[in-house]
This record gives C-alpha cells, sequence and structure tokens, in this order.
C-alpha cells in the first residue's frame, strides 16, 4: 500500500476535503440518475459503490475523527449499505500508512532518539495502519515487541472534525443536528480519550489484571518506559484476526472456545468493573489455533455510571420487564420517554421497546445460543431499519436515549456481530443481572 506522506492538519484544509468530497458524492448522484434515464437495469449498489470508495478514500488520507466515524459506521451493518460497511471496515486495520520519515519524526519528538536508536530493529514499514495510529514491529532484548505510533495532529483535529461530520450523519439518519449534539459530545469525549496513549496504558493494565482468570484470554504485557502520549510499546502477540482465522477452518470446538472467552470478558468488564472496552471489531482481536483470543488496542473504554447501568440492564430483569409501572419508570431514566410527550408518543416508544427487548434478551436466557444463525442478527437490524424509516418517527424520536447508551449498545451489538462470523454456540446465559439490587 502506498505510504503517505503528509496529513492534512489545518481546520480550512481539512473543511475543504470535506466539502470536494461532498461536491464528488453529488456528482455520482447526477451521473447515476442519469444513465437511469438511458438504461433503466443500472442498479443502486453501482452508485453506493462509487461513493464509498470517493468517501474512503478522502478519509482515509485525512485519519483522525473523520476516519474513526467511517470505521464506526462499518460495524453497524444496518444501518448503511452494504457498499458502505465493506468499503469503511478497511479504517479497521488497513488505511493508508504514514511515510518512516513522519515516523521518526515523531519518535525525536516524543524520545529525542528514532527509534532504531531505541529498539534493536525497527520495521519501517507498518504492519497496520487504522483512523488514530499505525503499529510497527520491533525488537528488544530478545523479545518481538509491537509500537504504535499515534498520527500527528490527530487530537487536534478531532473536534473540528466532528463538527464537519455531524450535519452529513443528521441527514443520513434523517433526525435533526440538534438531536445528534449530546451523542457526538460522547463520541468526542471517548475520541480523545483514544488519542491518550498513557491513558490507554492504564486501562490495559488494569483491565487485564482484573480480567486475568477468564480463561483462554491473553493480553499483551506494556513497557512503560517505551511509551508515551502519542507512542505505546506492548508486547507482540501472535494469531490470526478474524479473516485470516476463518479461513484455516478451524473446528467448532476451537471456535465456541474463543466465542466464550469474547462473551465472559464483555460481560464480566460490564457487570463487575463497571468499565469495558468498547470497541470491538474484528482488527482489535487476534485468535490462535488452540483457541486463544488475544485482546488489543484498550484506547476506547467506556466508564458506565452506575445509575445507568442499573437502569440499562434492569428491563431484561423479570421485576422490571414484567412490571408495566416499573418498565415505564425505567423508560424515562433511560431518556427514551420525556414529560413532554403525549399518550400517542408513549404508547410508540413501548410498544417499540418491547419489540427490541424480545430481541435482545433472548442470549441472556440461553445456556446454548446459535449466534451463526444470522437471523438472529437480521432480525434485529430489519427492525432497527423498519422504526429508522417511519417518516413521522424520525424527527420526533431520532435522537431518544442517554448518551452512555451509545458505546454500551456498541459494544453488545459489536460483540454479537463478532460471534455472528466466528458462528459460535456459547453459553450466554445471565450471571449478573439477576443479582442486580434494582
Amino acid at each position: 500500500m502506498k505510504e503517505q506522506q503528509r496529513i492534512p492538519s489545518s481546520k480550512v484544509e481539512r473543511a475543504t476535503r470535506i466539502l470536494k468530497t461532498g461536491a464528488k458524492v453529488g456528482r455520482n448522484y447526477v451521473t447515476h440518475y442519469t444513465k437511469r434515464l438511458f438504461d433503466s437495469t443500472v442498479e443502486r449498489s453501482e452508485l453506493d459503490k462509487k461513493n464509498a470508495d470517493d468517501i474512503y478514500d478522502e478519509l482515509s488520507q485525512m485519519k483522525g475523527g473523520a476516519l474513526k466515524v467511517a470505521q464506526m459506521l462499518s460495524m453497524d451493518k444496518g444501518f448503511l449499505p452494504r457498499e458502505y460497511t465493506q468499503r469503511f471496515a478497511q479504517a479497521q486495520y488497513s488505511a493508508p500508512p504514514l511515510s518512516g520519515p513522519l515516523v521518526v519524526k515523531t519518535f525525536r519528538q516524543q524520545f529525542g532518539k528514532g527509534p532504531h536508536e531505541l529498539f534493536d530493529s525497527f520495521e519501517m514499514q507498518a504492519t497496520h495502519a487504522a483512523s488514530i495510529g499505525q503499529v510497527h514491529k520491533a525488537t528488544l532484548g530478545g523479545k518481538k515487541l509491537a509500537v504504535k505510533i499515534q498520527y500527528p495532529g490527530v487530537a487536534d483535529s478531532i473536534q473540528s472534525d466532528l463538527r464537519l461530520v455531524r450535519p452529513l450523519a443528521a441527514r443520513f439518519m434523517k433526525i435533526k443536528d440538534s438531536d445528534l449534539a449530546p451523542f457526538f459530545q460522547e463520541v468526542e469525549e471517548r475520541m480523545m480519550e483514544e488519542c491518550d496513549y498513557q491513558l490507554e496504558l492504564k486501562n490495559a493494565t488494569e483491565i487485564a489484571a482484573a480480567c486475568s482468570h477468564i480463561p483462554n484470554l491473553r493480553f499483551p504485557a506494556y513497557y512503560p518506559e517505551l511509551s508515551g502520549p502519542r507512542i505505546l510499546t506492548m508486547e507482540w502477540l501472535e494469531g490470526e484476526h478474524m479473516s485470516e482465522f476463518k479461513q484455516s477452518n478451524p473446528s467448532a470446538e476451537i471456535r465456541n472456545q474463543i466465542g466464550q472467552a469474547m462473551w465472559d470478558f464483555t460481560n464480566h468488564q460490564m457487570h463487575v468493573l463497571g468499565k469495558v472496552h468498547a470497541d470491538p471489531h474484528p482488527g482489535n482481536f487476534l485468535m490462535t489455533q488452540d483457541g486463544q483470543l488475544g485482546v488489543l488496542d484498550f484506547g476506547c473504554v467506556k466508564v458506565v455510571p452506575e445509575d445507568f447501568y442499573k437502569a440499562f440492564f434492569s428491563v431484561i430483569h423479570p421485576d422490571v420487564r414484567n412490571n408495566p409501572d416499573r418498565l415505564l419508570d425505567t423508560t424515562y431514566k433511560l431518556e427514551l420517554l420525556n414529560q413532554a410527550d403525549t399518550e400517542e408518543d408513549r404508547q410508540f416508544v413501548l410498544d417499540t421497546l418491547e419489540r427490541f427487548l424480545k430481541i435482545v434478551e433472548k442470549p441472556f436466557y440461553s445456556s446454548a445460543f446459535n449466534f451463526g444463525d444470522s437471523s438472529y442478527l437480521d432480525e434485529l437490524y430489519q427492525l432497527g431499519l423498519e422504526v429508522g424509516q417511519m417518516s413521522d418517527v424520525q424527527q420526533k424520536h431520532g435522537g431518544r436515549g442517554t448518551k452512555h447508551a451509545i458505546y454500551v449498545n456498541r459494544t453488545f451489538f459489536g460483540l454479537f456481530s463478532l460471534l455472528n462470523e466466528l458462528d459460535v454456540v456459547i453459553d450466554s446465559s445471565d450471571r449478573y443481572i439477576m443479582k442486580m439490587e434494582l
């Protein structure tokens, strides 16, 4: 892949690039509908693919917040057409890497030395490049290391990038831009934390220690003396990403073992630690042929407030789930309803919540849930699309819910998608919710 010599850093340059991309997309629409006038067989997928290519190509050069949003969207298979999610998924670990001189410059700014002065060996060609940073192989004292380097100017560009992207997101989602403001504030806070590699070092070591008892989990050791605000050095974990792992045709037993570790890891963090690795995309996990799961990248960790946690998970607790008054009270706590709502509004939200709960709660009450059966996720995504396409709902209900739900929902829907792709049957029965103090 061709290396990138520089990253656009000024607000004006980044805004200009986004506007230029918007103009490309506009021209693609004109071209598409002109073709349709003369050939009715031209499919919408052709337009979607062209738009996805143009948008990704520009965002991948910009890096930072804009590319991170594309990565997040790629995880939601029910939100964008398949052509977009497939293209944007490249933001997870295969964006264009930085050139060697920029890598050396970053090291000299951080440590006053180049990488070859700090390590016995250092590969200048990145092994993975994503939205916030890229990873290089290195060795020191006979040990293989992974060195993550943050792109220059990423932290400084996040706020302005999100301000540029928010109106586009509102248009895609067909809701008011103002309704998105608190949710984008939450995204901005998490992204700024992802740019703090010292915070990531702290989260990684704490969560790894707290989850060390879970079978078949592996975490890299970290090297604080070779880490800083923009460079993070850790042990190189051996393993394969999802696509490579599946190509080896692992047995159901091995896949289920990894899937169980993934499920137990997520739920222990959520229900016991009160904070969770909230970036569950394939690029952040490694799998081995003997059924071990390596967990990478603790940049995005969501701390879950206690009051939100109780309200969010109590909706599938029988004492709330089967009590209309308590369920109604909980919908207000989750900001799905407010005092200005009409009776019609309230009934719509409650009916929709009931439909979602009937789907979402299924794994939590099954000792052998088949995530490999795609009908489960299809049912969940289809309901989301159905609700989102109701014209009278888009404006009135589009911005509902507390901002804390963004990353908790993302964590579980991302987990469900990974388990589906891994094609596993696991014990997903609840071990925590029934013990909650309501």
